[in-house]
């Protein structure tokens, strides 16, 4: 497991008001760490991912056995910080038909129609499964609010200066109305730098089998950098609560990122105490004549 202190560290606390600037994107978050120096980090960050995606596998069953929980896991970020593929290699080891991934593009004129919430309340996990959501319901917090003329489908007195709080308030009563009814919510911003950006995105045009994934939106969002990075703030300092909190990870390297995302999650579904069903005296009678029918067969 990684170490409890570094865990709290990346763990937005509620109430604290955090600038981004103040949270290294890179592997070197501790001096322990810097002692270590790259190579054994990287070694430790492979062994701690592969045990972690091996305790989720059996984990899954648990929740899914137990079907008192269910697990809503929350990925933003800026364009090229590795949502994809955390998500990926994170969930490896998932059985598919217990978990879920939403990737929300565009809304609809259907969708902008309803409430911001209600496109992603229909995707939101029984009991006993896993929903990722690959960016959310926080793009109504986000890209709105930096391109304000997406804005749409409201009346004008809504639009006042007490907007962007209202709609805080609102996923905080969301996120808190899925916690009361058993649904354990993390959320992670992937937290990569604009030179490891620039970096991604130069990759995605270098190599052809890459240039699918890049987007001419991509460098016109890019453009916007500080604009984010304030609404980000903005969003985490205003939702981060004890029932649905948000963790910085570091992403320019995406083997810190994933062994991170792997253990955070891995430990909570842990902390859940989550056990198999008990079986009843008259199952047990009934798995017993069940046996004695096929040894006799």
């Amino acid at each position: 497991m990684i170490n409890k202190k570094l865990i709290k560290h990346l763990r937005v606390k509620p109430g604290k008001k955090i600038s981004l600037k103040d949270y290294d994107t890179g592997w070197e978050q501790t001096e322990d760490l810097k002692e270590l120096g790259k190579d054994e980090v990287k070694e430790r960050a492979r062994v701690i991912l592969d045990q972690n995606l091996a305790d989720l596998t059996e984990i899954q069953q648990l929740l899914y056995a137990d079907n008192t929980h269910s697990l809503l896991i929350i990925f933003q970020a800026m364009d090229a910080a590795g949502k994809d593929g955390t998500i990926r290699h994170v969930m490896s080891g998932v059985n598919p038909q217990g978990c879920q991934v939403f990737s929300f593009k565009k809304p609809s004129d259907e969708e902008l129609d309803h409430n911001f919430l209600w496109r992603y309340m229909k995707c939101l996990p029984e009991r006993g499964r896993i929903g990722i959501f690959n960016r959310s319901y926080y793009e109504d917090v986000l890209v709105v609010k930096v391109r304000p003329e997406l804005l749409r489908n409201l009346p004008e007195g809504k639009k006042c200066k007490a907007f962007w709080e209202d709609r805080y308030q609102d996923i905080n009563a969301f996120e808190r109305h899925l916690e009361r009814n058993g649904t354990v919510i993390l959320k992670f911003f992937l937290n990569v730098s604009k030179k490891e950006q620039k970096k991604r995105f130069m990759e995605r045009l270098d190599r052809p089998e890459k240039n699918w994934k890049f987007s001419a939106a991509d460098i016109a969002e890019r453009q916007h950098w500080d604009d984010y990075m304030e609404v980000y703030e903005d969003a985490i300092n205003a939702t981060s609560t004890e029932w649905a909190p948000w963790h910085i990870i570091p992403a320019d390297h995406k083997w810190a990122t994933r062994a991170l995302v792997a253990d955070i999650i891995t430990s909570k579904l842990r902390d859940l105490d989550l056990k198999f069903p008990e079986v009843s005296e008259a199952q047990l009678e009934a798995l017993a004549e069940a046996r004695k029918i096929l040894e006799d067969e």
